[in-house]
């Protein structure tokens, strides 16, 4: 059987050449993105986008929810993949980054299928729950703060239909999860977010060694 495969420069610009279908509004807000203080390491690389695009299709979900918007590149992928009437609904802390988003959603197509919504994320889930109530959505994206992973992922179980998925980004967190040296808060919150999913029961888990990391994990039915 075959191991893992070493991934080098070289075979990345292969891959990306065979199957990366990135247009220029994406290009673009990707070329935008890196020029900000670490937007390179924050925004989901150009492979990442096409596979949440691809699962919100392959899932058939109408309501999306992604907490941790940046720029939007990951929402804008998304949002193109919803079908007619499907909303996606995004969060960040600030608005700053938002509103470079919106105006490449705009040119997109795509900014009526989005609702953005600003302020602590805890909050923001609290109020959907109240909105909405239990499993509405049917795709959730966690790509945020490292520390709160855990409660994150609690919050979108309850919003999250059962069969949905929840994905969450950064979770080899740049390889620092197997350095012993590596004892900072957010490394630290990884580990114990992964060891806690491994265990999960309520989920179908997969953790693919692809770009940071990339845990999916299916909703059972109860």
């Amino acid at each position: 059987m075959a191991e893992q495969l070493a991934v080098s420069d070289t075979m990345h610009a292969y891959v990306r050449g065979v199957s990366l279908r990135e247009d220029p509004i994406l290009a673009g807000l990707r070329a935008f993105t890196a020029q900000l203080p670490a937007g390179t390491a924050m925004q989901v690389s150009a492979e990442e986008g096409q596979l949440l695009a691809l699962l919100v299709r392959l899932t058939g979900a109408a309501n999306v929810l992604e907490i941790g918007t940046f720029t939007g590149y990951s929402t804008l992928c998304m949002a193109r993949a919803l079908p007619d009437k499907g909303r996606l609904t995004t969060c960040d802390i600030t608005d700053r980054w938002p509103g470079i988003a919106a105006e490449y959603w705009r040119e997109a197509g795509v900014e009526d299928r989005i609702e953005s919504r600003i302020g602590d994320a805890r909050q923001t889930l609290d109020a959907l729950r109240r909105e909405h109530g239990a499993g509405h959505f049917d795709l959730v994206f966690i790509d945020a703060d490292k520390a709160s992973y855990l409660h994150y992922y609690e919050k979108s179980l309850e919003l999250l239909r059962p069969g949905g998925l929840v994905v969450v980004d950064n979770t080899l967190f740049f390889g620092r999860v197997v350095d012993p040296e590596a004892q900072d808060a957010d490394t630290v919150a990884i580990r114990e977010f992964n060891t806690f999913l491994r265990d999960d029961e309520r989920v179908d888990v997969s953790l693919l060694p692809m770009a940071d990391g990339i845990t999916l994990a299916r909703k059972r039915s109860a």
